[in-house]
């Protein structure tokens, strides 16, 4: 079956399409201008959204019913008021991440650290308030943003109560009863940005990217600040993966849909630089659990490249083989065999936000 991606990026919404002889077509844009910060392309129930970053005016979620033809703008996240000054308490700036929960439960995650909750479609918005009044919540700070952020989410699909959401600067935390409560799950992360004696704490870790398999929602893996990390629900802690070379730094992050020890990462030089190293742009793929990596590099440029991969922009269809890939140059990329070649489909889009595969 062909396959369709859609590409958020700085200036609009574009709709990536596989035609009968497997060549992709990309759309005119949608939203023109405007910065599209994420997308969930199909819930299951005939739905997709749109986060949308409009400056002054604010986030603004879209919600389409017929796969992307026609949009309609539909309730966005927000904190509570904290008193009659609209001046006062906090107001989003950022939707980072949503996610399909049980039947048309969203969920969606927020800069600043917000969790939301949406039980109707998104006609309206619960604030998750148990994660951000926790004690813990007081140590979370911001990474790449002023503010820290939720940015994944992971909603186990055996139970739609039980979910996983990662937090830059702020760990990771697990509810198994819909946001009621919640339990630290940083055990085993390592900060290497602190003094010694503060690296393993949990609620200064930044994890730039967590995902679960689909297959074995046990096995998680994440994309550090300052390394690659997995996680087994048998032993309850993360373990580091060592000596990762070009670099353990990045942000994107791809979990093999049905293998759960099959994951790509994108390396890059970290902190203020964040390039590719030697800036040649390379791809990292293990298939056994992080004990080797494959350094995948064919169809990628591999000098003067500045291209950095942030991390909703790798993305896996449902086939387990094809990749989509996309940067804050503008470059977007497809490997339709794991990540052994890649073919670059455009070279003048706007800065890339996100990538998203459609359900086959």
């Amino acid at each position: 079956m062909n396959k369709t991606c859609w590409i958020g990026t700085r200036k609009g919404l574009i709709k990536l399409k596989q035609d009968a002889d497997n060549h992709w077509q990309l759309s005119a844009p949608q939203f023109v201008g405007d910065p599209v910060t994420q997308i969930l392309p199909d819930t299951g129930n005939g739905t997709m959204y749109v986060a949308l970053n409009l400056g002054h005016f604010g986030p603004k979620l879209h919600r389409s019913s017929d796969q992307g033809l026609t949009w309609q703008e539909c309730s966005s996240p927000s904190f509570p008021k904290q008193s009659d000054n609209p001046d006062e308490g906090q107001s989003v700036e950022l939707i980072w991440t949503i996610e399909k929960g049980a039947g048309d439960d969203l969920w969606t995650g927020t800069v600043p650290a917000g969790l939301f909750r949406s039980r109707d479609k998104g006609d309206s918005w619960e604030f998750i308030d148990s994660l951000s009044s926790l004690p813990a919540s007081s140590e979370w700070f911001g990474g790449g943003f002023d503010e820290p952020g939720i940015h994944s989410i992971c909603i186990d699909p055996r139970d739609g109560d039980c979910l996983t959401v990662a937090i830059s600067c702020g760990g990771a935390w697990r509810s198994t009863d819909g946001g009621i409560s919640w339990q630290e799950k940083a055990n085993g992360m390592r900060a290497e940005y602190v003094p010694p004696e503060q690296a393993f704490d949990h609620n200064i870790q930044d994890p730039h990217r967590v995902i679960a398999c689909p297959a074995d929602p046990d096995r998680m893996w994440s994309q550090h600040h300052n390394g690659i990390f997995k996680y087994d629900e048998s032993d309850g802690l993360w373990v580091e993966i060592k000596n990762v070379v070009p670099s353990a730094f990045g942000f994107a992050l791809a979990v093999h849909p049905k293998e759960k020890d099959t994951a790509w990462f994108v390396p890059a030089v970290k902190d203020e630089c964040r390039i590719p190293v030697d800036n040649k742009l390379v791809v990292l793929r293990t298939r056994d659990g992080g004990k080797s990596f494959d350094i995948l590099s064919e169809g990628l440029p591999q000098e003067h490249s500045y291209d950095l991969i942030y991390r909703h922009c790798l993305d896996i269809a449902a086939d387990g083989d094809t990749l989509m890939m996309g940067s804050t140059s503008g470059n977007l990329w497809v490997s339709e065999n794991g990540g052994d070649h890649w073919n670059c489909l455009s070279n003048n889009l706007a800065d890339i936000y996100c990538v998203k595969f459609g359900h086959d």
